[in-house]
C-alpha cells in the first residue's frame, strides 16, 4: 500500500479535468497530456485521490459531492493565496468568465502570472503552476480554476456567487 502524505493541488486539477471530460474516456496518458504533468504523478495523485475518498477505487468517478465540500469548505484554508502587485497575465477568479458576466466590478482584477495574457491585475499563484496552460486549451478546465480561485481569494460577494456556479458545474448523479 502506497504512503499517503496528504493532498497536493494537482490533485484537484486532475479531478477537475476527469470531471470536465464527463463520460468520455480517458487514460492517465491523456490527463498528463492535457494537464503538462507526468503520468508518474497523475498515478499519484489518482492514488491520493482514492485515500482521500474523493474518487471511486477504479480511479474513474470521481465523488463530485466530496469534492465540492472539499472545495467550498476547506480549499481557501489548505491553498491559500495571498495578491500580489499588479502584473499581465490570465485573468481569474471574479475577473474572468463567468464571475465577470456577472459581477460588474470596477475592483481590483485577478490575474495568473502570463506574459502572453490579456488581463492587467493583482497576480495570484495558480492552484497548480502548469493549470494556465490547460486552461488555455480547455474552456471548461479554465472556468472551473477561475471558480475555485474566486473561492481562494474572493470576498463573500465573489465566493457565494462561485459555490453557486460550482454547484451547476460538478453536482450531478454520481
Amino acid at each position: 500500500m502506497r504512503k499517503h502524505s496528504g493532498m497536493k493541488p494537482q490533485d484537484i486539477v486532475i479531478l477537475l479535468k476527469i470531471i470536465v471530460l464527463e463520460k468520455q474516456p480517458w487514460r492517465q496518458l491523456d490527463l498528463a497530456n492535457s494537464l503538462f504533468i507526468s503520468t508518474f504523478e497523475v498515478s499519484n495523485s489518482l492514488h491520493r485521490c482514492v485515500f482521500a475518498r474523493l474518487i471511486d477505487e477504479n480511479m474513474n468517478n470521481p465523488f463530485r459531492n466530496s469534492l465540492l465540500e472539499f472545495l467550498v469548505h476547506g480549499l481557501k484554508y489548505v491553498y491559500p493565496v495571498k495578491p500580489s502587485g499588479l502584473i499581465k497575465g490570465m485573468l481569474t477568479a471574479h475577473s474572468a468568465p463567468p464571475l465577470s458576466q456577472m459581477i460588474n466590478s470596477s475592483s481590483e482584477s485577478y490575474v495568473w502570472p502570463d506574459v502572453e495574457g490579456r488581463g492587467n491585475g493583482q497576480g495570484i499563484e495558480p492552484l497548480y503552476a502548469n493549470a494556465p496552460k490547460a486552461a488555455k486549451q480547455d474552456p471548461k478546465l479554465y472556468q472551473l480554476l477561475t471558480l475555485i480561485d474566486a473561492l481562494r481569494v474572493g470576498r463573500s460577494r465573489e465566493q457565494n456567487l462561485a459555490v453557486i456556479e460550482l454547484k451547476k458545474r460538478i453536482e450531478h448523479s454520481e
